[in-house]
Formats: structure tokens, sequence, C-alpha cells
């Protein structure tokens, strides 16, 4: 078999998956909102150690790379509320493939 160097570049699509999904928390706040936990303070309390500037920053990169949509809500105070939006949902089989990669290798056996 010959070898190949392999150069993985910007144009690399794992590199680009791994841009927009990459990182502690991201995965789990996608996660997360698919559940229906959707509110700022339930995220927060639902990803233990997790600050309030990490969550909000990481919240605005997944709604300016299209898979997850902010809703403002008029109400006094106002509420604001998160979900997946189609393109987040085509990351749904890969979330599936590492939870089940994941349940198979335990890392606490």
């Amino acid at each position: 078999m010959k070898e190949e160097t392999i150069k993985v570049t910007k144009n690399c699509p794992v590199t680009k998956c791994m841009e927009i999904i990459g990182g502690k928390w991201k995965t789990v706040i996608i996660y997360l909102i698919s559940l229906e936990i959707n509110r700022f303070g339930k995220l927060q309390r639902s990803c233990e150690g997790i600050s309030k500037q990490m969550l909000t920053k990481q919240l605005r990169e997944l709604e300016k790379d299209g898979i997850i949509s902010r809703q403002i809500y008029a109400e006094i105070p106002p509420r604001v509320e998160y979900s997946i939006t189609p393109k987040g949902e085509t990351l749904f089989p890969i979330l599936e493939s590492m939870e089940k990669w994941g349940l198979k290798n335990d890392l606490d056996e």
C-alpha cells in the first residue's frame, strides 16, 4: 500500500466540523437544547462548571454558525429560548455516534 501524506487544511471537512462543534461545551449545549433544556438559566445549571461568560460565548458561536436559533419573547422580564435549527439537526447522527462510542468505551471501567 502506497503511503500518502495528508495535509489537514481549513478546507478539510473534519476540521470544519470541529471548528463548529469542537470544544468542551458545544456538543453538550446542542444535546441539552435538543432535550428542551432551552433557556439560559437551565442550560447553565445543566452544564456543571460552565461560567455565564463561556455559556454566552458558546451560544453566540452556535447561533452564528446556524446550529441554534434564539427567540426573544416580548415579555417583562424578557424571555429567551434557544432551539435547534434544521442545519443543527443534521448533527444528531454525529452526536448519536459519539454517544454510542462513549457508552462502548466507558472510561470509568
